[in-house]
């Protein structure tokens, strides 16, 4: 069974060690809900390719005159 958000976020707060900033607390649940995030695309089928990312990279820095 999955966790909920709220149990998620408990078990993430659980491994930070006890002088955890709230900085700390934010940044490792916002990164937990991130990867948590990116599987559920993964298992959806919602990817691009790798080398589509690689071709809109190009792009990009051609456009800002990087390359």
């Amino acid at each position: 069974m999955a966790l909920s958000y709220k149990e998620a976020a408990i078990r993430t707060i659980e491994h930070l060690p006890d002088d955890a900033t709230e900085d700390d607390i934010l940044y490792a649940v916002y990164v937990r809900m991130k990867i948590e995030q990116g599987l559920r695309d993964a298992e959806a089928g919602n990817l691009i390719d790798h080398e589509d990312v690689k071709r809109e990279i190009d792009e990009w820095l051609r456009s800002a005159g990087r390359r």
